[in-house]
């Protein structure tokens, strides 16, 4: 299997819109010496409080964010297209019913205490900076809240710090 390469953040040349939006990305915690990770197609890549950032939404039913909220980091991977039906079930199974990680065969890795997998093309290590519930009241648009949110179970910001980027070279 290749090795991953340490880079700076600004030398990233993949589209995040397509990374994230067409690709997807796992989102991967680790809470009492257990690995849990979820699918995830909303989120972006930025600059804010002049660190280098990226956001991500988990939804309070989500096991995953149990595992977010007890750790200070946590890692977010992209795949390329050959690992599209692992991402699906990995986005449809619940970790509180079985270990789905090991349905996929994915290898969990570290980069210090944060868990990724090996099967991984990019990897962003992210320290938690903010976090904020959606509040129904902020919505300009009121459809999104209509269409998006029917059982009001509203999604947390998280916005974190990239403090590492890992590609597979």
């Amino acid at each position: 299997m290749k090795q991953f390469n340490e880079i700076r953040v600004e030398e990233i040349s993949e589209n995040p819109f397509k990374l994230i939006g067409k690709e997807w990305m796992l989102v991967t915690a680790e809470k009492d010496g257990k690995v849990n990770t979820m699918t995830a197609s909303w989120g972006g890549l930025g600059v804010m409080w002049h660190k280098n950032v990226a956001y991500v939404v988990i939804r309070p039913q989500r096991y995953t964010k149990e595992f977010i909220d007890s750790s200070d980091t946590f890692s977010l991977s992209f795949y390329d297209e050959s690992y599209r039906k692992q991402l699906e079930y990995l986005g449809a199974v619940s970790g509180r019913e079985e270990d789905k990680i090991a349905k996929v065969d994915f290898t969990k890795v570290k980069s210090n205490s944060t868990p990724y997998f090996a099967e991984a093309k990019l990897v962003l290590i992210c320290r938690k900076l903010y976090s904020q519930k959606y509040d129904p009241k902020s919505f300009i648009d009121r459809t999104i809240d209509e269409k998006f949110y029917p059982n009001k179970d509203y999604h947390t910001l998280y916005i974190v710090e990239i403090i590492k980027a890992l590609i597979k070279e």
